[in-house]
């Protein structure tokens, strides 16, 4: 009876710490997908390098142009982020006419660059 009380005991906490450590993930998770998205607003604020603001209306932004749609509500016209990411890195695959910049094909934005303006252009 010993055996198997001292057991459980043993089993219980090795099951509190890892789900202790479960809720501690989301958190850490939420706060690197938070300044990615922070990093990604500058990114797309920059005039010398996003640039999102001299074509698009977005809100926060100065300025905005109103060559491109008003980037909003992102999630529900892009429902899967790749696609999203796919049309800034470059637009022209899918609208061959477009006067939007290849931003990765053209490296104007690094793949960090690109993957931290993406995060924002979707969180918005």
């Amino acid at each position: 009876m010993r055996k198997t009380a001292s057991s459980t005991l043993a089993a219980a906490g090795a099951l509190a710490i890892v789900m202790g450590s479960f809720s501690f993930a989301p958190s850490i998770a939420s706060a690197a997908g938070a300044s990615d998205i922070e990093e990604g607003k500058k990114i797309a604020f920059h005039r010398k390098k996003g640039n999102c603001l001299a074509c698009h209306k977005i809100a926060g932004g100065s300025l905005p142009g109103n060559i491109g749609p008003a980037l909003v509500n992102m999630k529900a016209r892009y429902p899967d982020k790749a696609k999203l990411r796919a049309k800034i890195y470059d637009a022209t695959v899918t609208s061959p006419n477009t006067i939007m910049p290849p931003f990765g094909k053209h490296k104007i934005l690094s793949k960090s660059e690109l993957d931290k303006v993406v995060e924002f252009i979707y969180s918005l």
